[in-house]
């Protein structure tokens, strides 16, 4: 199967209010009960048809429904994810809901540098009760949540002890268009920006103390 890239997706779905974060596709219906939120979820799963429990999750708080679409075989997002997106939004907005890639879309995860990383990948799978990623041939694969709920977690090849820094670090993925405006953010709040040399794909970032957290996302990857 040949999978659309992640430019080729986020052309794709940025007209209908969705944003890639972290190889999935997702968008915020704001509403003004959890009633409603449950409801808009309910076209939302409609709108999906059969396709819905293999492409489409759904997180149900007081005040919006945040929508995610990902392929379950593949963990990426397929040309069916970007017609369901289509799909979804156009039920959606004729019984007028409003949609937003606000606060909500945004993904964790959590980097471990490792010189070994073949000796401590075992016990965080094992601690963690995770399971593997798709590629777990590649041992910087990550570890993933099997029920969707908490943070992915990823392996960094190091080629030196570096006593001087933090081992563990979190990666903020965001939507590419409020990427910025989090990272000025930060800064504001008293963090320092070590690098972006590597921006918009990711910024280094370190707190007043020197721990590091880098704000990510999906463009300079393709």
């Amino acid at each position: 199967m040949s999978l659309p890239t992640r430019q080729q997706i986020s052309d794709a779905v940025g007209a209908f209010g969705w944003r890639l974060v972290l190889g999935a596709v997702y968008t915020e219906v704001l509403t003004p009960s959890m009633g409603d939120a449950v409801t808009a979820a309910a076209h939302a799963v409609e709108a999906a048809g059969s396709d819905a429990s293999n492409h489409l999750s759904v997180d149900i708080r007081a005040d919006r429904a945040v929508l995610r679409l990902q392929c379950a075989e593949t963990r990426w997002v397929t040309e069916r994810d970007i017609e369901l997106a289509a799909a979804v939004t156009q039920a959606l907005a004729a019984r007028g809901f409003e949609m937003t890639t606000g606060g909500a879309v945004q993904a964790l995860e959590i980097a471990i540098d490792a010189l070994d990383i073949a000796a401590v990948r075992p016990f965080w799978k094992a601690v963690t009760g995770y399971e593997d990623e798709l590629d777990s041939s590649d041992l910087n694969a990550g570890l993933v949540d099997p029920f969707g709920r908490g943070p992915a977690i990823w392996f960094q090849q190091m080629d030196a002890p570096r006593p001087q820094r933090n081992r563990i670090h979190l990666d903020i993925d965001v939507p590419h268009d409020v990427a910025q405006a989090r990272v000025d953010a930060a800064l504001a709040a008293g963090g320092t920006l070590l690098s972006d040399r590597q921006a918009p794909r990711f910024w280094v970032l370190a707190d007043a103390e020197g721990n590091e957290a880098c704000i990510c996302t999906w463009q300079g990857r393709d």
